[in-house]
């Protein structure tokens, strides 16, 4: 085979996780850089790519601050989705920070992933893993990515119990309720907002439990006024919520603006039929102040930001003194579902190059327009592989 066939040249590896590897590869003929996610699951029909919940959702939108799926490939059984390429995650961008973001950088990240999530959810899908790993990031710009776990809103419930890394799961998900929907993505968003704040997460729980724990120590337990459901749906797995009082954001972040506080605060309200939707959020004081560019259109080519002018990466001396919440000491009694870990992995090694020796592929493109008819033919012979990975 010659190197000419082989599309895509594997850079070095990304991430590795669960379902998939992520892998930084360039476009052989065009230099182009892209990611691409190789899966680990057998797919063994062209249909059963293309009924994928991640492939679903991707082919019907076009955002600014939402990843654009490039390409589908099946080759020899393996799937792979062609991504284009965004240097950096939130979280890189604020590991080893030792000065906090000014609120600006924070307004300017935040302004852009509620515009993809408010055009996601506007399409009929939330998320269900939001967190700062799944925010890809250029420069000042930030884009939702990572569509593994997306549901459509009109599903029928009951809903999977395991959504989202647990430190950005919502309570009502915590609690195993069936009926959840795009308010968790909110709730997420407004956890991802504080850990960009504070430069730690806001409730790093090392069980359900002890999420649910450290989540009641900050916003006090629930009472009937603030989450009926969510009492009912407690008592119905015999869980009892601690008995403590709130403890103010402003206490644990008192260099937060007054109207960053209140739009977290909101957002992390127990009950989600209170949360804002994501166009609700953009229109608090903190996203309206200093805002000089307009909503992204869906035909708009420039992403969204917020200030971007002022959106520099300087910002006063953090001393992180956090708040110790002591953990329960039992967990709940119930069935426990799959856990990501809650150490952050960061893959370190690069692919090794190789050749994949495939004799069947189909590849479908993503343009301009919804996807087309499969442009790759399904008897090719092996001289058609097209990727080179390690």
């Amino acid at each position: 085979m010659c190197s000419s066939d082989l599309r895509y040249k594997v850079v070095k590896q990304l991430g590795d996780g669960t379902y998939g590897e992520v892998l930084k590869a360039s476009n052989r003929q065009t230099g182009e850089v892209v990611a691409i996610k190789r899966m680990k699951r057998k797919y063994y029909s062209w249909d059963e790519c293309m009924a994928l919940q991640e492939v679903k959702s991707l082919r019907k939108m076009k955002h600014p601050n939402i990843v654009k799926l490039k390409e589908v490939i099946r080759e020899q059984d393996i799937l792979y989705f062609v991504f284009e390429f965004l240097d950096q995650n939130l979280y890189e961008v604020s590991k080893g920070r030792q000065k906090f973001f000014p609120e600006n950088t924070v307004r300017n990240y935040m302004f852009q992933v509620l515009q993809g999530l408010g055009y996601m959810h506007k399409h009929g899908y939330f998320h269900r893993d939001i967190k700062p790993e799944n925010i890809l990031v250029s420069g000042d710009v930030a884009k939702v990515a990572d569509f593994g776990l997306a549901k459509a809103v009109k599903a029928r419930p009951p809903h999977t119990d395991y959504v989202s890394t647990r430190w950005y799961r919502a309570p009502e998900v915590l609690l195993r309720s069936p009926n959840y929907n795009a308010p968790i993505d909110i709730w997420a968003v407004g956890c991802m907002m504080a850990e960009l704040v504070m430069l730690r997460p806001l409730f790093p729980g090392a069980s359900e439990s002890d999420e649910l724990h450290r989540i009641t120590a900050v916003l006090g337990t629930p009472t009937p006024e603030t989450w009926k459901d969510g009492l009912r749906q407690a008592a119905s797995i015999n869980y009892r919520f601690p008995k403590l009082p709130p403890c103010p954001l402003q206490r644990l972040m008192p260099h937060a603006s007054a109207d960053a506080l209140k739009v977290m605060q909101d957002m992390m309200l127990w009950d989600p039929s209170k949360r804002p939707t994501c166009g609700g959020s953009i229109q608090y004081p903190f996203f309206r102040v200093g805002l000089d560019v307009p909503a992204p259109s869906a035909s708009g080519e420039q992403p969204a930001k917020a200030d971007i002018s002022s959106a520099s990466l300087g910002g006063s001396n953090a001393s992180h003194n956090s708040s110790k919440i002591d953990k329960p000491s039992t967990d709940l009694d119930i069935p426990s579902g799959p856990e990501v870990p809650s150490v952050r992995q960061q893959a370190g090694s690069g692919a090794s190059p190789g050749d994949l020796h495939g004799h069947k592929k189909e590849r479908a493109r993503f343009g301009e327009a919804d996807l087309p008819a499969v442009s790759g033919a399904k008897n090719a012979g092996p001289n058609s592989m097209n990727i080179q990975i390690g």
